[in-house]
Order: structure tokens, then C-alpha cells, then sequence
């Protein structure tokens, strides 16, 4: 009987390990995967988000003077899919990690190679390929949970922001795509089905030459003469240009386009534009 017993008791035991084994509770400082389109490729960050839970972070939690993970658990990871420069300094396409060493004033911020690092353990100064410093900002509202975003969007520049109580930092992003995209832009003319929409915003939206831009999305037109959205471009090129008068004539050939195609949308946006030269 005794022996039935102990086989009984044991075999409870061994139930309640694997079920206890198998409780999932939420992560103190659970992950996040963020991913932005960026100039050719994109941005991708990993990192863990901690919570305040009523400590004090920089200058305690967050020791001023001191090298600190940015986040919680393994060390926060950001990936580039292409060559760009990172506050200023060079930094090739490839996966690296984000240390910083705040301060009142200024913050040190690193990018290093020790992707198998969790957090500072394991850091080399030897295997850093950027380190700069930015100016921290003061938030209006604390933050509770520690935050990362990538935000100022433009073609080819974006902010990497890093929040948490009530201080932000911002770090420069800034891909060199002008080169690539004219080398692109000049193989795609040579070939049937050039992209001379497409060609003619880029120039339109980075500011360059605006009189091939006109040319291009006057090909553009003979194409898709009903293509309202084109004309409503070549409207634009034409304010920029300086010729209002152009530019009032052919918004409005948009908005007749637009009309047909029974896009409001676009008879707003031609009437704006027609507003805006009057």
C-alpha cells in the first residue's frame, strides 16, 4: 500500500511540474518588432519595453556617465537594408546594436557589432562602427513604457526617436539614394514602358529639374491622356515653375478628368492648387 502511495504522490508531482512548466505569464519588458520603408529598403529596430513602475530612469535606473543597453534584456538590435549615415557618421547595410550613454545634457549614442550581447554584457569599444552625440529633449507627459519610433519620413532622411519619463533623444537617419535613382531613372528611359511618371514626380518632389519633369509628364499625358493624377502633376511642375497661368489651365483639364472619373479627391485637390495661384 505504501509503495501504491508514493507511486500515486509521485506522479501527482510530475503532473503539477509539467503544468506548472507550461504557465505563461506576460513579459516584464515584452518585445517589439518595428519595421519602416525607408529611401530603397527599410529600418527595421528589436527591442524590449520596460515600464517605469514608479522608479526614477535617467540619472538612477538609466545611470548618467554610464553605458546603458537603450531598452531591457538582450541588447537592441537595428538593421539598415542599405548603405546610410547614422548622426552624421558612415554606416554600412547590416544589423547592429544600439547602446547610449545618457546624460543631463548630451547623450552619446553607439552602434556596435556584438549582435550576441545581452544587454552590456559582452560590450567591446573595439567592435563600435558609429558613436556620436545628440541633444536630449524634455517631454510634456512622462512615459510610462519604453519607447522607440521611427518618424520624420522623407524620401531619404528619418529620425530614430527613443522615449521614455520624460526625456527623447532623436537620431539622424540620412540615405545618399540620388545617384541610385538617377542611374536607375536613365536605364529605365531606354527600354518601352518608361516610367515617365514615376520619373517626373521624383524630380517634382526632390526639387530638381523641373523642365524635364515637365517634358516627362507631358510623355507622361500623351500615354494616359485621361490619367487625371498626371495632369494634376504637370499643374504642380507649373506652379513651380513660376507659369500660374499654365498651371490654372491645366488643373483644370484635372478637374474635368477627375469629374468624369468621379474622383473628388482630385477636384479638391486641383481647386486647392488653383486657389493658391490666385
Amino acid at each position: 500500500m505504501k509503495k501504491l502511495f508514493y507511486a500515486i504522490i509521485a506522479t501527482v508531482l510530475v503532473s503539477f511540474g509539467v503544468n506548472a512548466q507550461g504557465i505563461k505569464t506576460p513579459a516584464p519588458s515584452p518585445t517589439q518588432t518595428i519595421k519602416q520603408d525607408f529611401a530603397l529598403s527599410s529600418i527595421e529596430i528589436v527591442y524590449s519595453r520596460p515600464n517605469i513602475k514608479g522608479r526614477t530612469v535617467f540619472g538612477d535606473l538609466a545611470p548618467f556617465g554610464k553605458l546603458w543597453r537603450t531598452g531591457a534584456n538582450a541588447a537592441t538590435r537595428i538593421t539598415f537594408g542599405e548603405d546610410v549615415k547614422v548622426g552624421g557618421v558612415a554606416v554600412k547595410a547590416g544589423t547592429y546594436v544600439l547602446y547610449s550613454i545618457p546624460n543631463k545634457d548630451e547623450w552619446e549614442v553607439i552602434l556596435n557589432k556584438g549582435l550576441n550581447n545581452w544587454g552590456i554584457d559582452g560590450y567591446k569599444a573595439d567592435e563600435d562602427v558609429a558613436k556620436f552625440k545628440v541633444k536630449p529633449m524634455t517631454l510634456p507627459t512622462s512615459v510610462e513604457t519604453f519607447t522607440m519610433q521611427i518618424t520624420n519620413v522623407m524620401p531619404a532622411s528619418a529620425d530614430i526617436q527613443v522615449m521614455w519619463e520624460k526625456t527623447a533623444i532623436a537620431i539622424p537617419v540620412v540615405a545618399d539614394i540620388d545617384a541610385k535613382i538617377a542611374k536607375s531613372i536613365e536605364s529605365a528611359m531606354t527600354v518601352d514602358n518608361r516610367p515617365y511618371f514615376q520619373a517626373a514626380s521624383y524630380y517634382f518632389e526632390t526639387g530638381k529639374d523641373l523642365s524635364k519633369a515637365l517634358t516627362w509628364a507631358d510623355k507622361a499625358i500623351e500615354l494616359n491622356p485621361k490619367a487625371f493624377w498626371i495632369i494634376h502633376l504637370k499643374a504642380k511642375i507649373q506652379a513651380k515653375l513660376g507659369d500660374k497661368a499654365s498651371a490654372i489651365a491645366t488643373a483644370n483639364k484635372s478637374i474635368e478628368s477627375a469629374k468624369e472619373a468621379k474622383n473628388d479627391d482630385y477636384v479638391a485637390l486641383n481647386e486647392k492648387l488653383i486657389a493658391s495661384l490666385k
